[in-house]
């Protein structure tokens, strides 16, 4: 069966120790010993993430992986195939290679920090994704791509070759970031000309605004620090955006987290004819420029929301939702994933995720 949107590249098993009853000073304090909660698990990474939240809010999606031949790899394909047995068709294991994980360390009243490993995808590659699949969707979502060396080696080589590769299906091609741990060799490399190299077969380009100053706008970040959200004013976010669109990307945004998401498309229609593919009429989109604030909730976790995020907006886009409403669709379900711990279980349906909305939800 065909499906609407491909998610590929990074998934792993994250997990989630209950360390809400620490202090951030506490977790490397050296020599003592902590009693803390349970400890949880669920699958993590933008397949996992975005593609069971796509699932979630009754996407027809379709799931594109590997693990290595081990426990962990086992327990990721039992975890996805729990929200649905089909969905872990397309996970394949690599023999002899270990699987990807992530230990989340999330104390009381302080952003995670995460320990992962990258396992398979040492080697994830074009040959790693079923084109003959791919070319019966409509959107194939990317995720992840620092995370991938092969791909974000050599200039970005790979990955242009993976984007060459959907484009000439016929498929829209969307892509999401992580945060590149700055001494790493994803950290180090030219992320300004992989971008020039690569937007130009992007569609669809939201990764959040610390990734993109990550790669952008360097000094900025650094400067700014814990003061980023202080700084930032809607001129900036037009600045940045308007140079990934300069770039080559059809549509623009950032996550904000607290701050909600951020939207900018392109001003050549020709740019954004690739909507047509998902039902939507290209002069609605064009020049569009929208921000949209976060919804009030008691947070439990920040594990996922970006990618939480990420699905909202492309389950609105393919139900054929406005631009305005696409970015507020996201800040919806990037909310209703906070208000668990994992990555998954918060997100609801698209009807009931609807409905919250109508009954008049709070922004901040």
């Amino acid at each position: 069966m065909p499906y609407d949107v491909i998610v590929a590249g990074h998934i792993a098993l994250d997990i989630l120790p209950d360390m809400s009853s620490l202090k951030p000073e506490q977790v490397v304090d050296a020599g003592k010993v902590f009693e803390i909660g349970r400890i949880s698990y669920s699958t993590g990474g933008a397949v996992s993430n975005t593609g069971l939240a796509l699932h979630r809010l009754g996407v027809n999606v379709g799931l594109q992986a590997a693990v290595g031949d081990d426990w962990v790899g086992r327990a990721i394909i039992d975890y996805v195939r729990g929200f649905g047995q089909r969905l872990g068709d397309h996970i394949h294991v690599v023999s002899a290679e270990a699987s990807p994980y992530t230990i989340v360390i999330e104390p009381q009243n302080h952003d995670r920090t995460l320990l992962t490993h990258t396992g398979v995808y040492n080697n994830y590659t074009l040959e790693d994704i079923d084109l003959a699949m791919t070319a019966r969707c409509k959107l194939f979502h990317l995720g992840y791509p620092t995370l991938l060396p092969r791909l974000f080696a050599d200039g970005g080589a790979g990955l242009e070759d993976v984007l060459r590769a959907v484009k000439a299906l016929g498929v829209v091609a969307s892509i999401d970031m992580s945060l590149p741990p700055p001494d790493s060799a994803s950290g180090r490399a030219d992320w300004q000309a992989i971008l020039r190299r690569c937007l130009p077969h992007i569609d669809i380009f939201l990764p959040s605004i610390e990734e993109i100053m990550f790669m952008l706008r360097r000094r900025d970040l650094e400067r700014w620090g814990d003061r980023l959200f202080d700084a930032l004013n809607a001129a900036y976010l037009a600045r940045l955006a308007d140079d990934l669109l300069a770039l080559g990307a059809g549509i623009a945004g950032f996550k904000l987290g607290e701050r909600g998401l951020y939207l900018r498309c392109a001003q050549d229609i020709s740019r954004l004819a690739f909507l047509s593919a998902l039902g939507q009429a290209p002069d609605d989109w064009v020049g569009a420029e929208t921000w949209h604030p976060a919804f009030q909730v008691n947070v439990a976790g920040t594990t996922g929301a970006g990618d939480a995020a990420y699905a909202g907006f492309l389950a609105a886009l393919i139900r054929g939702l406005a631009p305005e409403a696409c970015a507020r669709m996201a800040c919806a379900v990037a909310a209703c994933n906070i208000e668990a711990p994992d990555a998954t279980t918060g997100v609801r349906s698209w009807q009931a995720t609807e409905a919250r909305l109508a009954a008049g939800w709070k922004t901040h």
